[in-house]
């Protein structure tokens, strides 16, 4: 292999990388705006549930013991439903410092709310009955709201950061908090030898063994719903895929069109020859329009003259083969056949003179030049198919596409704004579902048409 081959094997591969580079750099951000939005709604939803809940548990403790000292868990459900709101304007996709220590203080606000005794209490009792009421239970409640917006590593890092909080509060209240004297004692009196029996209901005990089952079970959770999660998070990666493959369809065909095509198990790379109709437009005298214009003025034209012209492309059903500089090329009858094709070809035609008066008009009132298009619609067979090897592009091949673009230029020639051929007229009388689209035209016989032996019948509008 000589240096050249070499050196341009090596930038076609760089280039190729380059190009992949960009495609998953694209499909990267599409991911993660759909991330984004995906984490917006589940922290809605889940500062919602959180203010749900909470009042619930409110009624539901009142309700268990119904004591003005219950007032005291009031004010901590509420620091929890303000924690949340503040947790939803903090949340992003990705690593947020400021949100990983909101949640933090959630479980900290939570942990402090259940261990250290009632302030407020009538009586006082042992630090370790605290333990004794099943509050641990309230954890999965933020646990189950988490679910709703965070990363699964979050949800993982709320069941062990709680694990963690709940140990940590028990070996301080053991080793901290005194025993009530005389209870003990008096346990073990009444239960004699079963010291299993001593131990539970001795009010001095802080039975180790179930809180450390209640921090493990609270793990094993976490950690299943964290990877429940990720999981989620999959299908909905998958899912933005299959949307962004869906917004790229919405850019060529008609929304009805796109629809079909995401119910189709066939295909489109599959060749097949189909009657379709082909339009063509392109502004007349273009050149010669935006030679005294600033660039930036002729984009904004075209992209004007697209835009609307597009719009009428997919309000009768077509779709948009390609861009051709100042003009476009439509099919009707692509990807899938319809009963109407030709009609839809000849309605979009006049909706596009429409248009373009109308547009004249606003332009007009400006001080611009008014813009003259000319279309031209041909009806007939055509082959449909992927063309391409690395990159695929669908398209319309055959004689009607080159006709179309041939009736398209004789528009000049007739001072007409549509010229169509005779075939795109007896169709459309076939179809009966048009007929008034053929009124005012005018019939012009034996035209000569490059790229065929015969001439031409065909109609013109002014």
């Amino acid at each position: 292999m000589t240096d050249t081959a070499l050196a341009t094997g090596t930038g076609a591969a760089s280039a190729a990388e380059t190009g992949s580079q960009q495609v998953s750099a694209a499909e990267g951000r599409f991911a993660e705006a759909a991330l984004d939005a995906h984490k917006r709604r589940g922290l809605q939803l889940a500062v919602r549930a959180r203010w749900i809940a909470m009042p619930f548990i409110g009624v539901l403790l009142v309700f268990l013991n119904p004591a003005w000292e219950m007032l005291y868990y009031h004010g901590i459900l509420a620091l929890l439903c303000l924690n949340g709101w503040f947790i939803s304007r903090a949340g992003k996709v990705g690593r947020s410092r400021m949100e990983l220590f909101l949640i933090f203080l959630d479980l900290l606000i939570m942990t402090v709310g259940m261990v250290v005794p009632n302030p407020f209490a009538s009586h006082e009792m042992p630090v370790a009955m605290q333990y004794r009421f099943d509050n641990f239970q309230y954890f999965f409640v933020i646990l189950a709201a988490g679910t709703m917006a965070y990363s699964w590593r979050t949800v993982i890092a709320i069941g062990t950061w709680t694990a963690a909080m709940w140990l940590s509060a028990l070996a301080l209240a053991w080793w901290f908090a005194p025993p009530f004297p005389g209870l003990t004692e008096a346990v073990e009196a009444a239960f004699g030898p079963d010291l299993l029996l001593a131990e539970f209901f001795d009010p001095n005990n802080f039975v180790v063994r179930m809180r450390v089952q209640e921090a493990v079970v609270f793990v094993l959770v976490a950690v299943t719903l964290g990877f429940s999660v990720r999981r989620f998070n999959g299908l909905l990666m998958s899912n933005a895929s299959l949307t962004r493959e869906r917004a790229n369809l919405s850019r060529y065909f008609s929304p009805n069109v796109v629809e079909q095509l995401s119910q189709n198990d066939e295909p489109l790379k599959q060749v097949r020859s189909e009657n379709v109709a082909v339009l063509f437009i392109d502004i007349i005298g273009f050149t010669r329009l935006s030679a005294g214009m600033d660039p930036r003025a002729v984009i904004d034209l075209l992209r004007e003259f697209h835009g609307r012209m597009e719009r009428e492309v997919f309000r009768h059903h077509g779709t948009l083969d390609k861009y051709l500089g100042d003009g476009l090329m439509a099919t009707f009858g692509t990807p899938v056949a319809g009963t109407q094709d030709a009609t839809n070809a000849l309605a979009c035609a006049h909706a596009m003179r429409t248009s373009l008066a109308r547009w004249n008009r606003e332009r007009a009132k400006q001080g611009k030049p008014e813009i003259r298009a000319g279309i031209g619609i041909h009806y007939g067979e055509a082959l449909l198919g992927d063309i391409g090897a690395n990159r695929l592009e669908y398209a319309v091949l055959g004689m009607t596409v080159n006709i179309a673009a041939r009736l398209e230029n004789l528009t000049r020639r007739l001072q007409a704004s549509i010229v169509v051929s005779e075939t795109v007229a007896a169709q459309v009388k076939a179809e009966l579902a048009g007929l008034d689209l053929l009124d005012g035209a005018a019939r012009h016989p034996d035209q000569e048409v490059r790229g065929l032996d015969l001439p031409m019948t065909v109609l013109a509008w002014a």
